[in-house]
C-alpha cells in the first residue's frame, strides 16, 4: 500500500473527521463561553463584590519606574513583573462553566444512549401437538 493511499485511508476515517468537527465546534463554543463569562457573569459578580473589574486585579512584583502608568497593560508592556490574579479568576471561572456545560451535555447524551429496559419476554407459545402429547402422557400416569 502506498504512502498516499494509507494517508487517504487514515484521513477519511470517520473518527478523524468527527474529531476535526469536534475541534472546530469546541473552538466556537469556547468563544461563546468566554463571552458569557466576560460579558454577563463577571460584571454581575463585580457589581455584587463592589464594582470590581476582575481582569484588572494585579499585584506588582517590584517597583514601578517613574513615567510608567499603573495599569496592567502598561506594566506588562514595560516588562515589569506582575501577578495578574484577576485574569486567573476570570479564566478559572470560564473553565468551570465550560466543564459544567460539557458535563451536562455528556450526561444528556448518555441518557439518550441508554436503552430502554426490555419488556419482559412473553412465554413461548407451546405448539398444539406438544400440548396434546403432554395431556396423553399425564393421563397415562394416573
Amino acid at each position: 500500500m502506498s504512502f498516499v493511499s494509507e494517508f487517504k485511508e487514515f484521513a477519511l476515517k470517520g473518527n478523524v473527521v468527527d474529531l476535526a468537527v469536534g475541534v472546530i465546534i469546541g473552538g466556537a463554543f469556547g468563544k461563546i463561553v468566554d463571552s458569557v463569562v466576560n460579558d454577563l457573569i463577571m460584571p454581575l459578580v463585580g457589581s455584587v463584590v463592589g464594582k470590581i473589574d476582575f481582569s484588572n486585579l494585579y499585584v506588582v512584583l517590584g517597583s514601578i519606574p517613574a513615567g510608567v502608568e499603573n495599569n496592567l497593560a502598561t506594566l506588562k508592556k514595560a516588562g515589569i513583573p506582575v501577578l495578574a490574579y484577576g485574569n486567573f479568576i476570570t479564566i478559572a471561572l470560564n473553565f468551570a462553566i465550560l466543564a459544567f456545560v460539557i458535563f451536562m451535555m455528556i450526561k444528556q447524551i448518555n441518557r439518550l444512549k441508554r436503552e430502554a429496559p426490555a419488556a419482559p419476554a412473553a412465554e413461548p407459545v407451546t405448539p398444539e401437538d406438544v400440548v396434546l402429547l403432554r395431556e396423553i402422557r399425564d393421563s397415562l400416569k394416573k
